[in-house]
């Protein structure tokens, strides 16, 4: 029997709905700046969507589109000028940025207050505490997906594979912090099937198309495929889908899976710094 879909781009529009409702009350427009420096395709296709998404909400949006060669000191300065707007609530430093350029330096510019994307050393920090407030968009898009199974995250081996603040650390916290036992897969993984195996619930961020096969996952698991990677033309994950699908309980689909939602929550992130919650 084939798994169920976990459709995303459905979940991400009920919460857009919730979000319309919510800022009828709102006295004012949160504002989300989104600033992009140079021109990568990928970069500035995603930025339309997110431009798109805040249009659906009601949202005031900026692009600010800054050249390739503009130097770091520069691109800290245009973020504290956007710290200190009024009608700014969230702001989100595209990546990749240019060589050169310390992408750390600059996240760590932007007040924690507007962090809209959740990965200042702040945000970050209160996640490792469990004191969750603003939390990185993938991973919490994650959780609720998760969640849409009805399945009980306390109790259950999830096994992530990738480690980066972005996705694959952050979600595992957030599993973690819901009582899940969680397992870290990376590069230097001894027996990385063998782990993988276990879980109940498996969250692929590795960014290899097609990595995991059915012979690696747990029959009924979870699956939640991070991955968006491009063959011959066609957007692939990295599950291999169509095998998997016929072992796991669960599996999103890529593309409508999991990036539909990290823009949802990308707009429920700024809805919260706009009125404080």
């Amino acid at each position: 029997m084939s798994a169920e879909l976990l459709n995303g781009s459905q979940l991400a529009k009920r919460v857009r709905s919730q979000i319309r409702r919510k800022i009828k009350n709102l006295t004012f427009t949160p504002g989300l700046a989104v600033v992009q420096v140079g021109d990568d395709p990928a970069s500035t296709l995603y930025i339309k969507h997110k431009q798109r998404d805040c249009e659906k909400v009601h949202f005031h949006s900026e692009v600010h589109r800054l050249s390739a060669d503009i130097n770091q000191d520069t691109l800290i300065e245009h973020v504290e000028n956007l710290n200190d707007r009024t009608d700014i609530h969230g702001i989100l430093v595209q990546m990749p940025l240019p060589e050169g350029i310390d992408k750390e330096a600059v996240i760590d510019k932007i007040n924690p207050h507007k962090d809209a994307d959740g990965l200042t050393p702040v945000n970050l920090g209160n996640l490792l505490i469990n004191r969750e407030g603003v939390t990185p968009c993938t991973p919490t898009g994650i959780i609720r997906l998760i969640e849409l199974t009805g399945a009980q995250i306390e109790g259950k081996h999830a096994v992530c594979i990738g480690r980066s603040p972005l996705v694959g650390k952050s979600v595992g916290m957030m599993l973690l912090n819901r009582n899940a036992t969680v397992t870290y897969c990376h590069s230097r993984t001894v027996d990385l099937a063998a782990e993988v195996q276990k879980a109940d619930i498996l969250v692929a961020a590795v960014g290899r198309p097609e990595f995991v096969t059915a012979d690696m996952v747990k029959p009924g698991a979870i699956v939640i495929d991070v991955g968006i990677n491009h063959i011959n033309g066609r957007a692939v994950g990295d599950v291999k889908f169509e095998e998997v699908k016929e072992v796991a309980g669960f599996i999103t689909p890529v593309p409508g899976g999991v990036g539909p939602m990290t823009r949802a929550m990308l707009l429920e992130n700024t809805l919260k710094l706009a009125i404080g919650g």
